[in-house]
C-alpha cells in the first residue's frame, strides 16, 4: 500500500520536447553588432536616395544665384519669393497648368477603369474563339514601346483636329489600350471563385449583371491598384503632352516645368525647384493615403 502511494505521489517524469523557453535563442553580441549594421546601412541608403528630394526643397529656399553656389541643405534665409515668382512667371498662373493635369488625370482613370475592367472581364471569364491568342497579343504590347506608335498616332489625332487638346491622351485610355492594367485585374478576376457566376446565372443574372453586381464588388484591390498607378504614371507623364499639347494655355505640368528652363534667356531656377514642390505634393498625398489599397492590390492579383 505504501508502495502504491508512494508511486502516485511521485511527479511524472517530462520525456517530452523542452519547453519553447528552455530552447529560445538568445541574441549574442554578434546577433546585436550585426542587427544595428544593418539598420545603419538601411537609413544610409535611405538618406541618399532621398538626399535630391531634399536638395530640392533646400533649392526652392534659396535666390537663384544661390542655389549652385551654397553646398548643403542648410538654408540660412528662408526665400519664399520663389513660390510666388513661380506661380506667376509663365503665360499663365501655375494653378492652370496643375488644372489641365487633374483634368487628364481624372479622363485616364476614367476610361482605365471602365475599359480595362471590361476587358480584363471578357479575357476571364467570357468564352469566344481564339481568346488565348488575342490575350497574347495583348500582353506582346506591354513589350511594343510607345514611341513605335507615337507617329502614326500623331498623324490620325491630327487629320481629326485633336492636337492642342486633351482628348489624345484620354481617349486612348476607353479603349483598354493600357495592357498592364488588363492584366492586373485578369489575375485578380481569375482567383475570384466560379460560383458565384453560377449562383448569379441560377438567379437569372446576365454577364452585365453578374459583371456589375458580382466582379465589381469583389475587384476593390484591383480597382484601386489601378486608379493609383494611373494617377502617378499620367500625372508625372512628360512625352505625351510634349507632343499633342503646343499651346501654353493647355500644358500639363512637367510640360509647364520645362518652360522656366531656357538656353537663350537663361534658366529659372529657383521658381523651377518651388514649383517642382508644388507638383510633388499631389503624388505624396496619393501614395499615403493610397499605400495599402496598392499593396493589398498588388498583393492579391498576383503581381508580385
Amino acid at each position: 500500500m505504501t508502495d502504491v502511494q508512494t508511486t502516485l505521489t511521485e511527479e511524472p517524469t517530462l520525456t517530452g520536447p523542452a519547453p519553447q523557453e528552455a530552447i529560445h535563442h538568445r541574441p549574442t553580441w554578434a546577433d546585436r553588432t550585426r542587427s544595428v549594421l544593418k539598420h545603419i546601412l538601411l537609413i544610409v541608403a535611405s538618406l541618399v536616395m532621398i538626399y535630391p528630394l531634399l536638395w530640392m526643397l533646400a533649392s526652392s529656399l534659396r535666390p537663384t544665384e544661390l542655389i549652385f553656389r551654397t553646398p548643403g541643405l542648410w538654408v540660412n534665409d528662408l526665400y519664399v519669393q520663389n513660390y510666388t515668382e513661380g506661380w506667376y512667371a509663365l503665360s499663365y498662373p501655375f494653378g492652370q497648368y496643375i488644372i489641365n493635369s487633374f483634368i487628364v488625370v481624372v479622363g485616364a482613370i476614367a476610361g482605365n477603369l471602365f475599359a480595362c475592367t471590361l476587358a480584363a472581364y471578357a479575357f476571364a471569364r467570357l468564352k469566344f474563339r481564339l481568346r488565348g491568342l488575342w490575350f497574347s497579343i495583348m500582353l506582346l504590347t506591354i513589350m511594343l514601346p510607345f514611341h513605335v506608335v507615337i507617329v502614326p498616332q500623331y498623324i490620325i489625332f491630327n487629320q481629326l483636329g485633336f492636337v492642342n487638346t486633351f482628348v489624345p491622351l484620354i481617349l486612348p485610355k476607353f479603349l483598354a489600350t493600357d495592357a498592364f492594367f488588363v492584366f492586373l485585374m485578369v489575375q485578380f478576376i481569375r482567383g475570384i471563385p466560379r460560383e458565384l457566376d453560377e449562383a448569379a446565372r441560377i438567379d437569372g443574372c446576365g454577364h452585365w449583371k453578374i459583371f456589375s453586381r458580382v466582379m465589381l464588388p469583389l475587384m476593390g484591390p484591383a480597382i484601386a491598384t489601378t486608379a493609383i498607378f494611373t494617377f502617378i504614371w499620367t500625372w508625372s507623364d512628360f512625352f505625351s503632352p510634349l507632343i499633342y499639347l503646343t499651346e501654353p494655355y493647355a500644358y500639363t505640368v512637367p510640360v509647364a516645368l520645362k518652360s522656366f528652363l531656357s538656353a537663350t534667356e537663361g534658366s529659372n531656377w529657383g521658381p523651377m525647384f518651388a514649383m517642382s514642390v508644388v507638383t510633388l505634393i499631389p503624388l505624396f498625398l496619393v501614395f499615403l493615403f493610397g499605400q495599402r489599397f496598392l499593396v493589398r492590390g498588388i498583393a492579391t492579383t498576383g503581381g508580385k
